[in-house]
């Protein structure tokens, strides 16, 4: 029996990485079943994702402990994940459901390697969708006073269901610092691609208004900045002055849908690595 794992490596770079990685690999009798790297001239650092398979016997420990060495060796920020663990996902949603909804078909129908093991609103009006699913569905209204609170309760559920990340699925609320740092490099928005220029509600009916020609979509990472984290995935569509503000609204859901769902998937197989402010996304 072979067991899968992925490595992920971010060093500086300098000669001889790959060569000790795969030197390692093959002392453990493993098999390179894909593999991308890329160095960074301008940060001069070097990422690495190398997907491979092992002996059952060999356990996910086993070739941790094996690994620290040439990581300590290499100035090496590096993580180990077993390939056919499904990621845990929670999903927080408000009153649009497109995106929800997507990821509920998506991850079902087993296009999405992911478990949802929750999701959380601040609003009832999906609960009978979440439960038709045969998942969880924790209803936690918010106030600009009770905010605080709420938010802890977030964390806990999150706690309690152990998961892995967090898909802010058209979540309309402001996110405290506090607690974009307690969900730091594991918590997944998306947005209009519109922002800053059309802020606030109803973006697709501003952005008729001044006659846009593409509309888009951007999934990122949460930070404490509000939609500034790190971007996953963008896309755009082409648009015209035919269209109503009702039809930019269903085109702009669409590409929201796809983008988020994308971003999670690049997540998830942990393809996404951070190079300061920007990603490293191994297709």
């Amino acid at each position: 029996m072979q067991n899968d794992y992925i490595l992920t490596v971010s060093c500086p770079d300098r000669t001889g990485i790959v060569h000790a990685v795969s030197g390692l690999l093959l002392e453990l009798n493993g098999n390179i079943l894909d593999s991308q790297q890329f160095g960074d001239e301008e940060t001069e650092r070097f990422f690495l994702r190398v997907h491979f398979s092992v002996d059952g016997d060999l356990s996910q420990d086993d070739i941790h402990l094996k690994f620290i060495p040439l990581g300590e060796q290499f100035n090496m920020t590096w993580k180990l994940y077993d390939a056919r663990k499904k990621a845990r996902v929670l999903i927080m949603v408000s009153k649009q459901g497109h995106c929800l909804n997507d990821l509920l078909f998506r991850a079902n129908s087993g296009s999405l390697p992911i478990e949802i093991v929750a999701v959380l609103s601040n609003h009832r009006d999906f609960e009978r969708l979440a439960t038709g699913y045969g998942i969880p569905f924790h209803y936690l209204p918010v106030t600009p006073d009770t905010k605080a609170e709420q938010e802890k309760q977030v964390l806990a559920l999150v706690e309690n269901h152990k998961a892995d990340v967090v898909v802010l699925a058209r979540y309309m609320q402001i996110l405290s610092d506090r607690f974009c740092r307690a969900l730091e490099g594991r918590a997944i928005n998306i947005h209009h691609s519109f922002l800053p220029s059309f802020k606030g509600a109803r973006p697709y009916h501003q952005a008729h208004a001044r006659g846009v020609k593409i509309i888009g979509a951007t999934a990122h990472y949460v930070t404490a900045d509000l939609d500034e984290g790190p971007i996953i995935a963008q896309d755009i569509e082409q648009v015209d002055h035919t269209m109503s503000a009702n039809e930019l609204t269903r085109v702009g859901s669409d590409i929201e849908s796809l983008v988020l769902s994308r971003a999670v998937k690049y997540h998830v197989e942990h393809r996404i690595l951070l190079n300061n402010h920007r990603t490293i996304i191994f297709r």
